[in-house]
């Protein structure tokens, strides 16, 4: 049994992690934070998950406020796995003290904010005990389709060598809903220094899945070419998502007339082994009514091209499409054998027909539990491990070849 320390907890990722009851862990969980709205919502969040109903969680938060909360926690020593989802800006420090205080590390992304927070990304991941990111993306069902999709080489063939490969897009809202109530974001949220840029934020989640998708996450990866630009954040919108009355003292620098300039938007061209990827990512100060999050992706085989859409075309619901390249009528059949064969593992998994030669892959509502329960899942993963006590090698050098590419491309852009 495992008592969870939670530090800083200034994002609600962290919350994310309690959002159903863990068997692996106690109860009480310890945190360790300054005093301030960011612990405040923190705990109003947990407490919204012990209160809700159906299935409350039983979570019983012991607070410690302090000026230094990281030497407390390090002092203290009240558990054995911390929880780190807050600023980033010092978080590779903060991982390195911890991993080498023997502590168990859970940190969100990015865990890298400047190039030089590499060497201490580097040394967290050297051995026992363990440092793992919050990267929910591997947990979510329409990416094992598309993963699933891709492995089957009578159904995909190979990724194409002429061109882009792998293209993904992104697009996250700064104003939005957590757990069916608004989500207020900490000023700093809007420093770049603390928060990190654009090459390094979602980005890190877009390169992980890209990852995935190649060679069993082992192909080296190169940086072709990087960019980035920003989001103008009025002070009205500023003042609406993060309660502040006005900029912070801090953020002038990034102000121009009565907004912010938010470098949060980022584009990456870049090799997996011989694939060639595409990262785009962007943020949006609000969606539309009734809109959210977008996501487009596209793995091109020579076969087939795997397709994962999220946007106002799919209702706002990840759905995975197949087009075929060549040989349309062998494709979709090889996909009706293969989506048949895998009923045991994912029950109720159809293809369904999407326009002239299109074909979607449908996933029944009781498979999908949306994005906000994949963090539990995260958790859960982590534990396990910790328990089987097998360090995942490879885990630990795909985390350090992605931060070390986005490394390159903080520096390219800053």
């Amino acid at each position: 049994m495992h008592t969870l320390l939670f530090l800083d907890p200034g994002h609600f990722h962290a919350a994310l992690t309690l959002r159903v009851p863990q068997a692996r862990a106690a109860d009480e969980v310890f945190v360790y934070a300054r005093e301030g709205a960011e612990l405040r919502d923190f705990l109003a969040l947990v407490e919204r998950f012990n209160r809700r109903s159906p299935a409350p969680t039983r979570w019983r938060p012991v607070v410690t406020t302090s000026d230094d909360p990281l030497g407390r926690l390090v002092d203290e020593r009240r558990g054995d796995v911390v929880v780190v989802a807050g600023k980033n800006g010092g978080k590779a420090r903060t991982m390195r003290r911890l991993h080498d205080a023997g502590f168990h590390v859970l940190a969100d992304k990015p865990w890298l904010v400047e190039p030089a927070d590499l060497e201490h990304v580097r040394a967290s991941l050297e051995g026992w005990p363990l440092a793992a990111e919050i990267m929910t993306g591997r947990h979510d069902v329409a990416a094992g389709l598309v993963k699933k999709l891709v492995g089957t080489p009578a159904l995909f063939g190979a990724f194409r060598d002429a061109g882009v490969a792998i293209e993904q897009e992104s697009v996250h809202h700064l104003e939005k809903l957590v757990d069916g109530a608004p989500l207020r974001r900490p000023w700093w949220y809007f420093d770049v220094r603390v928060q990190g840029s654009g090459p390094v934020d979602i980005t890190t989640h877009v390169l992980d899945q890209a990852q995935w998708l190649v060679d069993g996450d082992a192909a080296s990866l190169a940086l072709l070419s990087a960019r980035a630009w920003s989001t103008a954040v009025p002070a009205d919108a500023f003042r609406r998502i993060t309660g502040e009355a006005g900029f912070p003292r801090e953020l002038e620098p990034f102000v121009d007339g009565d907004a912010l300039s938010y470098r949060c938007n980022a584009e990456l061209v870049y090799r997996i082994g011989r694939v060639t990827a595409r990262a785009a990512t962007r943020w949006n100060l609000a969606p539309s009514p009734g809109g959210g999050d977008a996501a487009h992706s596209v793995a091109h085989g020579t076969r087939a091209d795997i397709r994962l859409e999220q946007s106002a075309r799919t209702g706002h619901r990840r759905k995975v499409f197949v087009e075929p390249r060549t040989e349309a009528t062998d494709v979709a059949r090889t996909l009706r054998d293969t989506v048949a064969a895998w009923q045991a593992e994912l029950p109720g998994v159809e293809v369904a027909p999407a326009g002239p030669g299109t074909h979607e892959v449908t996933v029944p509502p009781p498979l999908d539990g949306g994005h906000e329960t994949q963090f539990a899942r995260v958790l859960d993963e982590f534990l396990r491990i910790v328990d089987e006590r097998r360090w995942p090698a490879e885990r630990a050098a795909r985390t350090l070849a992605k931060y070390t590419l986005l490394a390159e491309a903080a520096a390219k852009t800053s």
